[in-house]
């Protein structure tokens, strides 16, 4: 998680930014425990931090501790000698909420997870990693993880420590494709993404839409499936997607790969499925394409379409989750009402890293999404700004209200423009499942106001939302968490589909042992 911090000046500013981050995650993180186990502050001593943080990969030695002061400045570079000398004298507490920020630790569970027996995964377009963690829930192990954005990619690390940092790669897919053998070393059994995809709106069928330049990085996906030639590959877009899905398809059925001396084609399929379908408390559309290696379905008899049977068979008499369910057992915030302060944590407002005066465990469906897991710390539970004017909206409206509604008609601000603006704000139902979680929710959220609060949903709402188990640190600015958990796959939803998939190839492993 930490580079050598002899090496600072060579780094970008975007680099610097986030090694600090993570030195106030860690700060922070002690601070909440702390209050949990009612830990009072230690003489600070240099020495006694040495050893932890060579552990944890913040210096290399102790010669480094002068090149920390001056990039930290004294405030911050305090605090952090006061906490590490406090996690240094009680470990056993410490190291069980800090072992994500321990390179020595994700070391360990690299090693294990390297020479367990897991199906291989590689996830292109990875994003926060929702897609990733219902497969690896699942039992996959991932070996090789992609985004060209550094926030997403920085989330993923530290919310992935089995996964060695040199295999999740920040770049480029178009300057990956080349050499993606130099990284992927292993045979894979799966690839999984969902690459962007713009160029719809003038399909037909005498024009090959998905030819367009917009959706190029959708033919480098193609690309890479070449490249790798895996069992299986799932790929995830929009519901606008449709309208080039036969297209899709005929690229799939295009593909030949010859690896190991034999020639390798693929059947695909589609559809579009909903979240609240695999339990997950929102309504939320997804296109999902499913390709299968045709020896895979010579030998086991299975087609993508008997899987997609098998996915919607296993949600038969699912669970059906309202938005309430997901908000239970977080507390009670007020709304700063001062433009820039997203970073600062208040305790009205609420903290990015804070003690989770609940359990995580309040309902069935928190059960589900934390894997029945005891959640002392909640992160990411901050309200954002809201003017007294917006505070004023959300106060009269009422669940399914929206910004034409005549409870606001003598406030709303574009009360002339509300055929563009009805869905501008809208104040959500708890006993329905919740509305498309977006990555718009960073301009505004005004389209996701609390169904009991005058406030809109904060980043962890949001992820809960998305299925997001409670423990799954989102890092970057403020704002930025909301594009990140808007784009990401709901992870219950990708454990469904990956369920099955899975049960496939386990079934080939069992027909050639």
């Amino acid at each position: 998680m930490f580079d050598s911090v002899s090496e600072y000046r060579l780094w970008d500013n975007a680099k610097k930014r986030f090694y600090k981050e993570k030195i106030e995650v860690f700060i922070k993180t002690v601070h909440a425990v702390s209050q949990i186990y009612n830990l009072n502050s230690v003489q600070t001593d240099e020495d006694a931090c040495i050893n932890l943080f060579v552990e944890m990969g913040i210096i290399k030695c102790a010669d480094d501790f002068t090149l920390l002061q001056p990039i930290l400045k004294r405030e911050l570079y305090t605090e952090l000698l006061a906490c590490g000398t406090l996690v240094s004298t009680n470990r056993a507490i410490f190291d069980p909420y800090l072992c994500k920020l321990n390179e020595t630790k994700r070391l360990e569970l690299q090693e294990i997870e390297k020479n367990s027996n897991k199906i291989k995964l590689v996830d292109m377009f990875c994003g926060a990693g929702g897609l990733s963690l219902g497969f690896i829930h699942e039992g996959c192990r991932v070996v090789f993880a992609n985004d060209v954005d550094e926030l997403c990619m920085e989330t993923y690390k530290y919310n992935h420590p089995e996964t060695p940092e040199e295999l999740m790669r920040c770049e480029d897919i178009k300057k990956l494709v080349s050499n993606i053998d130099s990284y992927i070393t292993e045979d894979v059994d799966i690839v999984i993404g969902g690459p962007p995809c713009q160029g719809f709106s003038s399909a037909n069928k005498h024009h090959r839409v998905i030819n367009d330049p917009r959706n190029e990085l959708y033919k480098y996906y193609i690309k890479v499936v070449e490249s790798l030639a895996p069992k299986i590959v799932v790929m995830e877009n929009v519901r606008g997607m449709l309208k080039v899905a036969d297209q899709v398809v005929e690229d799939y059925e295009a593909i030949t790969v010859t690896k190991d001396g034999k020639q390798y084609s693929y059947s695909v399929a589609y559809r579009l499925l909903n979240s609240a379908d695999f339990e997950v408390a929102q309504s939320r559309e997804r296109l999902i394409y499913i390709a299968i290696r045709n020896d895979i379905v010579e030998e086991s008899g299975q087609t993508p379409e008997n899987i997609f049977e098998a996915i919607e068979r296993s949600n038969e008499n699912h669970e059906v989750y309202n938005l309430s369910a997901a908000l239970e057992g977080v507390r009670e915030l007020e709304p700063p009402e001062t433009m820039g302060v997203g970073e600062v944590d208040t305790e009205e407002g609420g903290r990015k890293i804070d003690v989770n005066p609940f359990n995580g465990r309040e309902n069935e469906y928190l059960r589900l999404i934390n894997d029945d897991r005891e959640m002392d710390l909640v992160f990411n539970h901050k309200a954002r700004y809201c003017s007294p004017l917006n505070h004023e909206i959300y106060r009269r409206l009422e669940p399914g209200d929206d910004a034409t509604n005549e409870k606001i008609v003598d406030i709303f601000p574009y009360a002339h423009r509300n055929d563009k603006f009805k869905d501008k704000y809208y104040r959500l139902y708890a006993d329905r499942p919740c509305r498309t979680i977006t990555a718009h929710l960073r301009a505004d959220c005004h389209s996701h106001i609390h169904p009991t609060e005058a406030r809109t949903l904060t980043p962890r709402e949001a992820a809960r939302v998305q299925s997001f188990p409670d423990d799954y640190l989102f890092l970057g600015p403020y704002l930025k968490t909301y594009i990140q958990i808007g784009n990401a796959v709901p992870p219950l939803m990708a454990r469904g589909i990956a369920r099955a998939l899975i049960r496939l190839i386990k079934k080939e492993d069992a027909n050639e042992d």
